[in-house]
């Protein structure tokens, strides 16, 4: 954005916003060279040239170290602050409602130009000509403020770009979703860590007992069982309640007991059992943190993305999240683009060989594409994908924190995909027939179906 005037005004004002305060500066000569840059370029690193050219006019120190954090947190968001209107409007000339004004104000920033115009009529311009002005008062501006001591710039400077930096980088609650990312990965860490230990406790387990192995598939409930049995020619009527707690079936608990007598696995030494012992209670403590994680992954995920969950599920909302880097990422992709995130690799190799694209990344993981027949999966893709970049953009940019969307929008979706199942009903009765159009030409299947729907 860049304000620029069909003639050059007679006057020029440029705004600088130091780490120690307001300064007003006074642009001379533009009437001789008007707005020349390499006029400016050629007389920045010489102050005798450059001080004839800019003039200090006025400057508003900072107060506090707080009160220079907040005007330059509304510097860089675009923003006048009381104070600022206050300084300009006291130390600019008046313009007069109806009048040309007779001035002008360089400002750094494009949006703050915006909202001093928009907010006090005063005409501001960014372009490469008030850069270079600041460029310069920047590089001279210690010799400008007499009052500074020596070092008495950079104290400041390094204080509030601290104070700055660390208020960027501080927690938001409403819009972080890093916590989302570090969990998904967690979770999918776990899983292959459970596995791994399910595996290698039937491993050591089985032969000594392999009729468990039959009788129970549940790696999770496979380990607690390994914990309360041991060794199997100890078991008696007496482990029964504590089996059944686990299988919540009484008669299965009596034939696992019946089992364990007469098999014919044969006896583990103690440390062979320890081993077993202790893959076990690893299968149970993983899985049991994994059920804590998935819980909190679930409200975190609604307090993040509340519309985006509710429309597709915590866990694929978490899993879209996480591939795009975050939620911003996600709401700025167009829904083409997140119809086949996490499908990169077979895109890339259908464009090297020639082949069909794919029609769906990681949203094949939602109901509706599981639930939609074969030919309408790619329909129900792209459909859905449209929804949940609807979902993303009202989640981060919206101000209301409610899944009243998503609801809705899970509501269409849903009216879509009985929509196609009606369809393909309608294409099933029309196969065997020849769809021709007006001008005799056979019509593509797609839009046939289009037609019938």
């Amino acid at each position: 954005l860049s304000f620029s005037f069909s003639t050059i005004p007679m006057a020029m004002f440029v705004l600088y916003e130091s780490s120690s305060g307001y300064a007003l500066f006074d642009v001379h000569g533009l009437n001789e060279i008007g707005q020349n840059v390499e006029a400016v370029q050629s007389s920045v690193s010489d102050l005798a040239r450059f001080g004839q050219v800019v003039k200090l006019t006025a400057f508003h120190p900072w107060q506090t170290a707080q009160d220079a954090l907040n005007q330059v947190n509304a510097v860089s968001e675009g923003f006048m602050s009381e104070e600022l209107r206050s300084f300009l409007e006291l130390n600019l000339p008046k313009a007069e409602e109806g009048k040309e004004t007779k001035f002008s104000l360089g400002v750094s920033d494009p949006k703050l130009g915006s909202c001093i115009s928009e907010a006090t009529k005063i005409p501001c311009q960014s372009n490469e000509f008030v850069q270079e002005l600041l460029r310069g008062v920047r590089q001279h501006f210690d010799s400008f403020i007499n009052d500074f001591k020596p070092g008495g710039l950079e104290k400041p400077q390094v204080g509030l770009a601290l104070s700055y930096s660390r208020a960027k980088v501080k927690y938001n609650v409403n819009k972080e979703d890093h916590m989302v990312i570090q969990t998904i990965s967690l979770l999918d860490t776990l899983d292959k860590d459970i596995n791994s230990y399910a595996m290698r406790t039937r491993e050591w387990y089985s032969p000594h007992f392999p009729e468990l192995d039959k009788i129970v598939n549940d790696n999770y409930m496979y380990a607690q069982l390994s914990k309360i049995i041991e060794d199997k020619s100890k078991l008696s009527e007496e482990h029964v309640p504590m089996l059944t707690e686990v299988l919540g079936d009484e008669d299965k608990a009596r034939e696992l007991v019946e089992a364990g007598q007469a098999s014919m696995g044969p006896d583990l030494s103690p440390l062979d059992l320890l081993h077993a012992q202790t893959f076990a209670q690893g299968v149970i403590d993983l899985t049991d943190y994994r059920k804590k994680l998935y819980d909190y992954l679930v409200v975190k995920v609604k307090d993040v993305a509340p519309n985006l969950a509710a429309l597709i599920g915590e866990t694929v909302a978490a899993r879209l999240i996480s591939h795009a880097g975050s939620l911003r990422n996600l709401a700025k992709h167009p829904s083409s683009t997140l119809q086949i995130l996490g499908a990169e690799r077979a895109l890339r190799r259908a464009l090297r060989t020639g082949g069909k694209t794919p029609k769906h990344g990681l949203i094949f993981h939602s109901s509706f594409i599981g639930r939609a027949s074969a030919r309408n999966k790619g329909r129900m893709a792209r459909c859905l994908a449209a929804k949940c970049s609807i979902a993303a953009r009202v989640d981060y940019f919206g101000d209301s924190s409610s899944a009243d969307f998503g609801e809705k929008l899970r509501v269409k979706v849903e009216e879509r995909l009985d929509s196609l199942h009606n369809v393909y009903a309608m294409e099933e009765v029309l196969e065997d027939e020849e769809i021709v159009d007006a001008s005799g030409e056979e019509i593509d299947e797609e839009e046939a179906a289009d037609d019938v729907e």
